[in-house]
């Protein structure tokens, strides 16, 4: 067996359910520690919701090289029934050129591709002109309050210097490389109540239904075009998750209606000038209302050039494809590394499977994926040393 699969078997052994790592961070650093890292913890939370982090780098002998982070998360959502799986959600296991376990795509599988491509790097390469570190946490699945954002904000403290990072999600549509995230959409959530005035259903004129006056709000709110995107973006996207009013009985009209709802954003628009657009929206239809609104992350893009460009010719060269660029997809913990880093992608194996019951990877993708992280790192350092030889 290799030492990459000998690796990621044994993370996704590891029964790491958001927030728990199960160790899985120090399985990371006793492969980092033997080249030299030196290691941090950064902990947040207590007991069952303890959220660890780890913050590991090796420097280069020049100070002034630049640095690629390889960030990434040990924790991995809920296995669904247990029934419905294939074999042991926990148990690595292979069949037909697959590995199945929870984590397999996301993202125990990239964790041990960068690892390892990190261990050949040092292996092939002489006084290299890169610092490279490394930023997992336990706490991308969950709330993702106590994880990633928590060491940017101390590593921003400290006024340390990121140059590139690379974030390890599955982005791939059908096999590594074919796609890179080189920005993601920002997320704006509202929860939204509206006042009325509860009554008995058989004497409307006593009463004001919430429902019925935010109706015509409503309808104003889902066919505004918020912006038409640009050549990176789609449009923004408001979308309602969840309306919720009344008491239960048939005959009680609610006294209020409670709605949440979410923005999907991207540059072309801002957090504040979208609140502005929905307030004014609300208050033209004369509504009785509290709004909590709750910024999950900003949009960040990373044009085309540098890491991107390193990265594309890494995909090129190992996987014989180019990878098409897209911002499209949830939110990731590039959200709040980009406020550190200028330049942020995202490029792991296919996302057909995750979160899915009988999740998997196919190994081919494993060992293409390792060989373009390597490939990265050898062209950053070039990179690297091409600026401070410039310099």
């Amino acid at each position: 067996m290799s030492n990459l699969l000998a690796l990621t078997e044994r993370l996704l052994s590891q029964v790491s359910l958001t927030p728990n790592d199960a160790d899985c961070q120090k399985i990371l650093m006793e492969e980092l520690a033997p080249l030299g890292f030196k290691e941090e913890w950064i902990y947040d939370g207590e007991g069952a919701e303890l959220v660890t982090n780890l913050w590991a780098i090796k420097k280069s002998s020049n100070p002034t090289a630049k640095t690629l982070v390889f960030a990434g998360h040990t924790d991995v959502v809920p296995t669904g029934p247990l029934a419905k799986w294939d074999s042991d959600p926990f148990t690595p296991t292979y069949k037909n050129g697959f590995l199945f376990a929870r984590g397999a795509s996301d993202m125990k599988s990239s964790l041990a591709a960068m690892v390892i491509a990190t261990q050949q790097f040092y292996a092939n390469t002489k006084s290299p002109d890169l610092n490279i570190a490394f930023l997992i946490t336990s706490d991308e699945e969950g709330p993702a309050t106590g994880g990633t954002v928590k060491v940017c904000e101390l590593l921003k403290s400290r006024s340390e210097k990121l140059d590139w990072c690379i974030v390890g999600e599955p982005t791939a549509v059908e096999k590594t490389g074919d796609m890179i995230k080189n920005g993601r959409r920002g997320t704006l959530s509202g929860k939204l109540v509206i006042k009325g005035v509860q009554g008995h259903i058989a004497y409307p004129q006593l009463a004001r239904n919430p429902i019925h006056q935010f109706a015509p709000a409503l309808q104003e709110l889902v066919q505004t075009q918020w912006d038409q995107g640009n050549e990176y973006f789609q449009p923004t996207s408001w979308q309602v998750s969840n309306i919720h009013a009344g008491t239960g009985a048939s005959n009680v009209i609610p006294g209020d209606c409670t709605v949440d709802f979410n923005f999907r954003f991207c540059t072309e628009s801002s957090a504040e000038s979208l609140q502005s657009r929905v307030h004014t929206i609300l208050d033209r239809h004369s509504l009785e209302y509290d709004l909590k609104w709750t910024l999950g992350g900003m949009p960040f893009l990373t044009p085309e050039g540098g890491l991107v460009e390193a990265v594309r010719s890494a995909v090129r060269e190992v996987c014989h494809i180019t990878p098409q660029l897209s911002t499209t997809g949830g939110t990731s913990d590039g959200r709040f590394i980009s406020t550190i880093c200028p330049e942020v992608i995202e490029l792991g194996p296919p996302n057909a499977t995750i979160h899915k019951i009988n999740e998997c990877v196919a190994v081919n993708d494993l060992e293409h994926l390792k060989n373009v992280y390597l490939k990265t790192l050898e062209l950053l350092n070039v990179t690297s040393g091409s600026t401070l030889a410039k310099k």
